[in-house]
């Protein structure tokens, strides 16, 4: 991935794939830990740790992490936003709608856009409160993370909306499900043409950060498309 022109490396010790079960906060420290430092002592990029719980962030952070990437956009531990405004580490907040074991028994929606927008600019609230400084913060919609195809694809495509915001948004599309299913695609591995699509589409509207499997193929993507946007 180094090698590849990675810009971020991100940690997790957790699944959060739907129907994942969760796991204690020492197994998950454990899991990381020896993964962090090793990174830390060999490569010079900067490390997110992708946890929902303070205790495995405050770990990870001490132990040289950079960024953390919350799932749940604080609202699973509001311990979270003290630990990075304590710290000084960046925040990636996500709009999901229950825990992995259950995000995907209740994917309707009145007005999806809606609420993601008023839950992802909730949290972002909640860590300035807490003292996280604007610029350390950047939200992700979800995708994936309690909705269904069609609401995966409405958010792509109405990310400028999110971009209002005021904030960098991330975008986590990368071989994900709904793109196995518009492509009739099983194997994740094989969903590369599809992500390219998203990722291109994703800089149009305003995306800046992808966290992706394929870093040199969606990074050339991601530069093109933002080429592209700024011909003019």
């Amino acid at each position: 991935m180094v090698t590849e022109g990675v810009d971020i490396i991100d940690v997790g010790g957790e699944s959060t794939r739907p129907g994942a079960v969760q796991i204690g906060d020492a197994e998950e420290i454990d899991r990381v830990a020896g993964v962090i430092e090793l990174l830390v002592r060999e490569f010079d990029v900067p490390i997110s740790i992708d946890t929902s719980k303070s205790s495995v962030a405050r770990e990870a952070v001490a132990a040289g992490v950079d960024f953390v990437n919350d799932i749940s956009g604080l609202k699973f531990d509001s311990a979270m936003a003290w630990v990075a405004a304590s710290s000084g580490a960046g925040l990636f907040l996500m709009h999901t709608r229950g825990r992995p074991e259950r995000m995907q028994h209740d994917t309707s929606y009145a007005d999806l856009l809606t609420e993601v927008e008023t839950s992802l600019r909730s949290s972002a609230d909640q860590a300035l409160r807490a003292g996280v400084a604007k610029d350390k913060i950047a939200l992700d919609p979800g995708i994936g993370f309690g909705k269904d195809l069609k609401g995966n694809l409405s958010l792509v495509n109405r990310l400028d909306r999110l971009a209002g915001l005021g904030y960098p948004i991330l975008l986590g599309t990368s071989r994900k499900s709904f793109i196995g299913k518009v492509l009739q695609q099983d194997d994740p591995a094989a969903r590369l043409n599809g992500t390219l699509a998203t990722i291109a589409l994703g800089v149009d509207r305003g995306a800046m950060l992808f966290r992706v499997h394929d870093v040199h193929p969606v990074r050339e993507a991601a530069l093109m498309a933002w080429a592209i946007k700024n011909a003019d």
